[in-house]
């Protein structure tokens, strides 16, 4: 039987994924990996985030950073990632430390949405990662494998493990999303 940290994201409509994780706590300690910059940057993104509703999201990408292992970026994401990738949003939910909310800047200029929701559980955290609006089958696929393998490399840094490289997660777990989703 699969761990909760083990299992893949979940499809619970047709534009909408949810992938639940129980982290290291405490609470507080997660909720400032989401929120603070310097340490949001050592598992998915730095950029400013403006913590009221309303406020702005400034995610900057730098797969790079997030490993010792460095792997050139895949030829399908070296337009987006090589030329510095940023994702713009606005809050829509902020309540510390149990749920944060914003929008998802798409590249195609749609807006998505993303929210993360703590709980405690002892001295872990459970981590239920919601993201809505995802309309079109390729966004959906890779959103999956990179929130999967986002939060996978989070998991490490949080238990003080040396995470793998970002791409070396991402690829695999794209194509088993694909199977996965939209197989026959």
């Amino acid at each position: 039987m699969q761990t909760m940290n083990e299992q893949y994201g979940k499809l619970v409509a047709p534009a909408t994924v949810v992938i639940e994780r129980l982290l290291p706590g405490p609470i507080e300690k997660v909720w400032a990996y989401l929120t603070e910059p310097e340490l949001r940057k050592t598992w998915i993104a730095a950029g400013d985030m403006d913590l009221r509703v309303g406020g702005a999201v400034e995610l900057v990408f730098d797969h790079d950073v997030l490993s010792e292992t460095k792997e050139e970026t895949p030829e399908k994401y070296k337009d987006i990632c090589d030329t510095g990738a940023k994702m713009h949003g606005q809050i829509l939910v902020v309540d510390p430390p149990n749920t944060l909310s914003y929008t998802w800047g798409e590249s195609d200029g749609s807006e998505s949405e993303v929210m993360f929701e703590l709980a405690e559980m002892g001295d872990k955290v459970k981590l239920t990662l919601t993201h809505r609006k995802l309309f079109d089958n390729d966004t959906l696929v890779g959103v999956s494998a990179g929130w999967h393998a986002h939060v996978a490399i989070m998991i490490d840094v949080l238990e003080g493990k040396s995470p793998p490289s970002f791409w070396s997660l991402h690829m695999p777990l794209e194509e088993a999303y694909q199977k996965r989703f939209f197989s026959e």
